[in-house]
């Protein structure tokens, strides 16, 4: 498959961007593997389990946590990456200045309200997410805690339901994997 130039460029630059970002950062999971490891899954999924190659949604997704968890803003990511793709990342980002039970619960609500490509984003860091938590889950985590982002996670899906199939299935396919959890 020839992928087109501006795409690979694209890419490549919030690669670099991302990766500069998290740099300093690690996941949660018990080996603390480096956080870039994360937005690459997400665009793995994109790109080879459902097959979306539209240079703003996988571009969102490298960068989706940028403004969240780094000193990034909006501007910066407008500035450097366009408003397409500025606008995709602020609508996967979490408010920090909240509480987290609140986060999550606009997470719920604001699903079905996301554009075509934040669905995209919030499905493969859902299915990213899940992989994580059955594969190399906190160390910390009890296995309640594990479930109950799993039963979290389907809440939020169930707001993007429609945007692609395939990868739902994918989800779903995870979600059912929950009594693995412990």
């Amino acid at each position: 498959m020839h992928l087109e130039a501006g795409l690979l460029s694209s890419f490549t630059k919030a690669l670099a961007f991302a990766a500069e970002k998290h740099r300093r950062q690690q996941r949660k999971d018990a080996d603390g593997s480096p956080y870039i490891n994360h937005p690459i899954a997400l665009s793995y999924v994109l790109t080879n389990e459902g097959g979306v190659f539209d240079s703003a949604v996988l571009c969102a997704a490298l960068l989706h946590d940028t403004i969240e968890d780094t000193d990034t803003s909006e501007h910066e990511l407008t500035m450097v990456f366009g408003a397409d793709i500025a606008a995709i990342v602020v609508e996967v980002t979490d408010d920090k200045s909240l509480d987290k039970h609140v986060r999550k619960q606009r997470q719920i609500e604001h699903a079905a309200h996301l554009s075509s490509g934040a669905k995209l984003v919030k499905l493969a860091d859902k299915i990213c997410n899940l992989r994580d938590l059955l594969a190399s889950p906190p160390a910390d985590w009890s296995a309640q805690r594990k479930r109950a982002y799993f039963d979290w996670a389907g809440e939020v899906i169930a707001g993007v339901r429609g945007v692609h199939p395939q990868l739902e299935t994918v989800f779903d396919g995870l979600l059912a994997r929950q009594s693995e959890l412990g």
